[in-house]
């Protein structure tokens, strides 16, 4: 995918990948889908923050050991599945 996955996803995509972005120090476009966090330079403590920063934003609560992906961890591994995490959290979470 390219960058129109950020751009047509909605509301919730823009702030996830906003919020992703901050923690890179980079600009939101020039995130895509199956960019990794770890090639966004994102650690431990970036991720802790990222997580944080989505249970304030969108009012939900990330399992803990949420980035485990042994049982029931989410898919945090690429900007495209922290997306699709979120908003199954949304979901599942507010209806």
């Amino acid at each position: 995918m390219d960058g129109a996955f950020l751009t047509n996803t909605g509301d919730l995509h823009a702030r996830v990948v906003g919020i992703l972005a901050a923690q890179a120090l980079r600009e939101p476009s020039g995130l895509t889908a199956e960019m990794s966090l770890d090639s966004l330079g994102i650690d431990s403590l970036g991720m802790a923050e990222i997580l944080f920063a989505i249970e304030e934003t969108f009012d939900v609560t990330v399992p803990f050991n949420a980035n485990d992906t042994e049982g029931a961890g989410l898919d945090l591994r690429t900007v495209g599945a922290v997306c699709m995490a979120v908003e199954a959290l949304v979901r599942d979470q507010r209806g």
